[in-house]
């Protein structure tokens, strides 16, 4: 077997697809745990919603103590295809699934459906991941896909997300139903930004209650939050003030179509 020091890194062109293109973002050569806040139980079953090219599997397959279970789950078919073809070789127990739904510039095609559910059982997960993902999400999908990480949830099991997050109320003319804002009218997938309050009604709403929150480093930059299963005596945390500096991280422009790379 080749060493996890050598394990295949994804190519620049899909790199540039999902953002980071650094080496070192993909590497874990010391085998540390990739959330050094997690505990060890929690690798037991991962479920990557966005996988991507495999930044986080890779870590995780070089991992001292990799994940006795892997599922990675992504729209983009090149990059999945690409994470068959050269983790799972090296990493039996790690798999990558194409999700067949519509977008624009990934996966296109007007017959494909907005959701679907996940292709895996009720309560097979310990750790469930969606970074980068919950940002590209329209809020007429959310509801469907917090529910589908609460369904196949461990009961003592985590869902870590990423999310841009504003405050709706100095909106005034936004419907109770709008609770999202859009920076592209052509693609609105680009990015998405949503209020916070109706994230933790929405998150009650499927049984889950937020345990954690990591403000962003630029102000109105990514949020991570962790959820947990709703459960008598959990209590859940409030979403703090945004007071990080101001900067600027815009999404990459990108030179063709990404479904056709890959």
């Amino acid at each position: 077997m080749t060493p996890p020091s050598e394990l295949p890194l994804p190519p620049v062109e899909l790199r540039q697809l999902v953002g980071p293109t650094d080496e070192a973002r993909y590497d874990n050569a010391m085998g540390s745990d990739v959330f050094p806040d997690v505990a060890d139980k929690t690798y037991g079953a991962v479920f990557d919603f966005g996988c991507g090219c495999g930044r986080i599997a890779r870590q995780l397959i070089q991992q001292t103590r990799a994940p006795e279970r892997y599922v990675g789950l992504d729209h983009h078919a090149g990059m999945i295809r690409w994470c068959q073809q050269n983790f799972t070789p090296y990493a039996p127990q790690f798999s990558f699934v194409h999700h067949d739904v519509a977008d624009r510039g990934f996966n296109p095609g007007a017959d494909k459906p907005a959701t679907l559910p996940f292709p895996v059982k009720d309560g097979e997960f310990s750790f469930i991941l969606a970074l980068s993902v919950f940002t590209h999400i329209v809020e007429s999908s959310v509801l469907h896909y917090l529910q589908e990480c609460a369904r196949i949830m461990a009961v003592d099991g985590i869902v870590r997300t990423t999310w841009f997050l504003f405050d709706k109320r100095p909106f005034p003319m936004m419907q109770d139903f709008q609770n999202a804002m859009y920076i592209n009218d052509q693609d609105p997938t680009n990015a998405v930004i949503y209020d916070r309050e109706w994230l933790v009604r929405v998150a009650d709403e499927v049984g889950l209650v937020i345990t954690r929150v990591t403000p962003p480093v630029i102000r109105g930059f990514h949020w991570y939050v962790d959820f947990e299963r709703a459960s008598p005596g959990r209590l859940g945390c409030d979403i703090p003030d945004d007071v990080a500096p101001f900067g600027s991280s815009p999404p990459p422009v990108l030179p063709v179509l990404p479904s056709t790379v890959g």
